[in-house]
C-alpha cells in the first residue's frame, strides 16, 4: 500500500522544489495528465485493498492513461472541441469513488481494530 502514495508524496515533494515554468498553452495538457496520474495512483491504492495490486498493471496504466489523456486533449485543440473535459470527467468521476472505497475500507479496518481494542480492555478477546 505504500508504495503508490510513496510515489504521490515523491513527485509533490519535486513538483514543489523544483520551478519549472509551464507555458499557459500546455495547462489543458498538464492539468489533464495530473488528473490522469492521480487516478492511477487512487487505483493501485484500491487494488491493494482488494488484493488486486500489480506494479506492472500501476505503471502501465498510469503512462497510457496519462499519454491518452494528452492526446485527447491535443486531438480536441486541433478539432476546435473541448474533448478534454471528457477526459476531466471520467477521471473525476473515477477518482471520487475511489477515494471513496479508499475511504470506507480505511473506517471499516479502524473500527474493527476499536473493536478488537475494546474486547481486549474487557477481557473478551474472541469478540
Amino acid at each position: 500500500m505504500w508504495l503508490p502514495l510513496l510515489g504521490l508524496l515523491i513527485g509533490i515533494f519535486i513538483g514543489s522544489a523544483l520551478y519549472i515554468p509551464i507555458p499557459g498553452v500546455f495547462a489543458k495538457y498538464l492539468s489533464v495528465a495530473v488528473l490522469a496520474a492521480l487516478d492511477s495512483t487512487f487505483g493501485g491504492v484500491k487494488s491493494i485493498f482488494d488484493d488486486r495490486f500489480d506494479a506492472a498493471i500501476l505503471l502501465t496504466g498510469f503512462f497510457t492513461n496519462t499519454l491518452l489523456a494528452a492526446l485527447l486533449a491535443y486531438l480536441g485543440d486541433q478539432l476546435g472541441v473541448d474533448l478534454y473535459l471528457a477526459a476531466v470527467f471520467a477521471f473525476g468521476v473515477r477518482i471520487f469513488q475511489n477515494i471513496a472505497f479508499i475511504r470506507r475500507q480505511l473506517l471499516a479496518r479502524w473500527i474493527q481494530k476499536r473493536h478488537l481494542h475494546a474486547a481486549k480492555e474487557n477481557g473478551n478477546e474472541e469478540a
